[in-house]
């Protein structure tokens, strides 16, 4: 008999931007004339930088013709891009990071998700509670029971320490999604020296570090002394260079950073992930990656920063009309989201902005239980509709 994975039946039946995807949509079919204005998805909506445009015309251009064709290229990823985001994203921060061990892949969301292969079904694992629904959802699919949830609310400005925590495995992430919450290096190193001790390991999302403005907030899990025998860190071009519609990103897998066999041996990571990669992806695309190399130029860094920081005014006056309107906000400033304090049923609020301000944002109990009572406003947009959207507010 053909069995399914009954794990599927222990996650909701509709992953949540479907469903709020499923109601715009027949909100749009009642109302065909609203002009919505969508605030709530964490979808770029600036075109791509100039120089990474012309970088894929010309990978384009070398794939017409016999002499720099490029069919399979490495699994891990061309060293022309690993080499600059080792050199860029970390060396020039402190941080000691190789190319060889940087993964390039199609996006830090697949990653996040293809992670927990590597692990036991009987890890432990820790998540923020609200929190990206990537992180619980693949676990629980593939068998997980022993999920805990760690509190992230305004009592410990949505960064929870690691106090009290005896879980295997945590998933971290900042910039948080959803409440745009920041962790200063002091935090991030107690949750290093925490794994440490336990054996641990930190699974880091830094997807939108690249909205970090804040002097010292750290960028990486890696510019802490000993995350390298401790952590794996995820990050995205989506937000960084507004990818999410070309797909890439990077894992980074220190040689360091270990798990252990039933037998109590130490087990490296690296090659584990090497194995699953080559297995299981064949590397995201060349003209995708000539793309992502031209990020780190000096034109591509200074466009895709001057992208960034149009997001993060979108963000700021986003969060400022709705101080201004008396109510409690958080993120909005190393981040693209705005958590705001609704007092009353996310759902029933995102409704209400829906159906009379033709407003779409994401309720915070999407994220999970204690994200009730908040909504997640996305600065990703034109300056237009969010003034617009303001107004309507």
């Amino acid at each position: 008999m053909l069995h399914v994975n009954e794990n599927y039946a222990r996650i909701k039946p509709t992953y949540l931007f479907a469903e709020i995807a499923h109601r715009v949509a027949a909100h749009q079919k009642a109302n065909p004339d609203a002009k919505i204005i969508r605030l709530g998805i964490g979808d770029v909506t600036e075109p791509l930088a100039p120089s990474v445009i012309a970088a894929m015309h010309r990978a384009v251009d070398e794939e017409a013709g016999r002499e720099n064709f490029h069919g399979y290229g490495p699994e891990q990823g061309y060293a022309f891009l690993r080499e600059k985001i080792a050199a860029v994203d970390y060396a020039a921060r402190g941080a000691d990071i190789k190319a060889d061990e940087i993964f390039v892949s199609d996006g830090a969301k697949c990653d996040c998700g293809n992670i927990q292969e590597l692990f036991g079904p009987d890890v432990a694992v820790a998540v923020g509670d609200p929190v990206y629904p990537v992180y619980v959802d693949t676990n629980v699919m593939a068998g997980r029971g022993d999920i805990r949830l760690l509190p992230c609310n305004a009592a410990n400005g949505f960064v929870p320490g690691p106090d009290g925590c005896t879980a295997d495995i945590v998933y971290l992430c900042y910039p948080n999604n959803p409440t745009g919450a920041v962790a200063t290096k002091e935090q991030l190193q107690a949750w290093v020296d925490w794994a440490n001790e336990r054996k641990a390991l930190i699974l880091f999302d830094s997807a939108y570090e690249a909205f970090i403005r804040t002097p010292g907030i750290p960028h990486s899990i890696f510019e802490c002394t000993g995350a390298r025998t401790c952590a794996i860190e995820f990050r995205s071009f989506s937000k960084t260079a507004g990818f999410t519609g070309v797909r890439c990103g990077y894992t980074v897998v220190p040689e360091e950073v270990a798990a252990y066999a039933a037998d109590g041996s130490r087990v490296s990571l690296k090659p584990m992930w090497m194995r699953r990669q080559t297995t299981k992806f064949n590397g995201a695309s060349y003209i995708t990656q000539r793309g992502a190399e031209a990020v780190y130029s000096p034109e591509g860094q200074s466009e895709t920063k001057a992208t960034v920081d149009f997001y993060l005014e979108n963000a700021r006056l986003v969060r400022e009309a709705l101080a201004a309107r008396g109510y409690t906000v958080a993120g909005g400033v190393d981040s693209p989201y705005v958590w705001v304090d609704v007092k009353g049923d996310s759902w029933a609020f995102f409704d209400k902005l829906l159906k009379e301000s033709n407003i779409v944002t994401t309720p915070g109990a999407g994220f999970g239980k204690a994200g009730e009572g908040y909504i997640r406003i996305s600065a990703f947009n034109s300056r237009e509709n969010v003034l617009e959207a303001i107004d309507r507010l």
